[in-house]
């Protein structure tokens, strides 16, 4: 079957769209006509080899759209169902079977490598020459996808397709951050530094559980201002303000939980600086392999302060994402405020607008 995608052909160039030809679904796999997919920063980072993937290669990994097959074997997920794709995980490993699926022990095989577990690709050239996919199980830079039937996760079918990618990964990560990860309560103090996607839905969240103080730091004053209608009782611009003496004066004791959705040492170290007594700060953003920070060790040892990963929020995405639905639909929960909609074709456009912080979400449109 001929289909429509956009190609990374070389780190340095534009991602060009062309006819590209899909496999039928195989055992456990889907085939899905993408109606939406949002462009995520991790998408960037694969591009230009900050996280080394094979090329040429279909990214992409926020799709939404609507099941147009299904292999053999696929038991709860049909013909016409609306689904959004999230990442992929193996199902059998220790981490997977206890539910914490998002730090799968093949995570890394089975979302960046561009192919399957067996080595084969879905896509190919007109030619007959293999395209990598499978990114994130899916590669959703295209008009339809192949993904496993473990990673796609049905939506009720009046939910608007066009704002449901996003829910996959930025959307998931940040939110899932407060509320699953840090199970923040109502009355605690939450700090998030960044306010792109992710850290704009780690306010949202924080101000859906009751948090009491929620600080946002951002070097970008529109986005801070957003975090503001968002949610946040307090902005502060890193460019010139102190992130940890104003929320020191602000929460005297420090807060709860710090979260960083950068990944820059910096805003890591501000995070760790911020904490309350027996406070967590978790990194969220993601950093090139061998970035370092620095922390007191005194602070975090005497006050049992504690600093962890997070990976997509530590979240089932078939129990989480009906639940930020289900958020969304009550008026709780308003991520698509975050959005800002292109067509297909304006793929790169959409890329350079997320990187001049123009665009907090972009999603492209099919």
């Amino acid at each position: 079957m001929e289909i429509s995608a956009a190609i990374v052909e070389a780190s340095d160039r534009p991602m060009v769209i062309r006819p590209l030809v899909i496999e039928a679904p195989r055992a456990g796999e889907i085939r899905v006509q993408l109606v939406a997919t949002g462009v995520c920063h991790t998408d960037a980072t694969m591009w230009h080899q900050g996280v080394p993937v094979p090329q040429p290669v279909v990214l992409g990994h926020e799709g939404a759209g609507i099941v147009e097959s299904v292999g053999e074997g696929v038991c709860d997920i049909r013909p016409g169902d609306h689904v959004v794709m999230s990442y992929n995980s193996c199902g059998s490993c220790p981490t997977c079977r206890s539910d914490q699926s998002s730090y799968c022990h093949e995570f890394f095989p089975r979302n960046f490598f561009g192919t399957r577990p067996d080595g084969s690709t879905a896509l190919a050239t007109p030619d007959g020459d293999p395209v990598f996919a499978n990114i994130f199980g899916q590669s959703s830079f295209a008009s339809h996808a192949i993904c496993h039937e473990r990673n796609a996760v049905v939506v009720p079918p009046d939910f608007d397709l066009r704002i449901a990618g996003p829910l996959g990964c930025g959307i998931l990560t940040g939110a899932g951050a407060v509320m699953n990860a840090l199970n923040v309560q109502a009355g605690q103090t939450v700090a998030v530094m960044g306010a792109g996607s992710v850290g704009l839905s780690a306010i949202m969240a924080a101000k859906l559980v009751g948090a009491r103080e929620i600080i946002a730091v951002d070097l970008n004053d529109d986005r801070l201002a957003l975090a503001a209608k968002l949610g946040a009782t307090l902005t502060i611009n890193g460019r010139s303000e102190d992130p940890v003496a104003q929320t020191l004066a602000q929460v005297p004791d420090g807060v709860d939980y710090a979260i960083d959705c950068t990944g820059l040492p910096v805003a890591i170290q501000q995070g760790v600086a911020m904490l309350a007594v027996r406070g967590t700060c978790c990194i969220v953003g993601a950093a090139s392999p061998g970035t370092m920070f620095q922390a007191d060790v005194s602070h975090v040892m005497s006050g049992g302060r504690a600093i962890r990963g997070i990976v997509e929020g530590d979240a089932d995405p078939k129990i989480f994402i009906p639940q930020l639905v289900s958020h969304y639909q009550a008026g709780q929960f308003p991520f698509d405020k975050l959005i800002r909609f292109y067509p297909f074709a304006a793929i790169n456009d959409a890329f350079r607008d997320s990187e001049e912080g123009t665009a907090i979400k972009p999603v492209l449109v099919f």
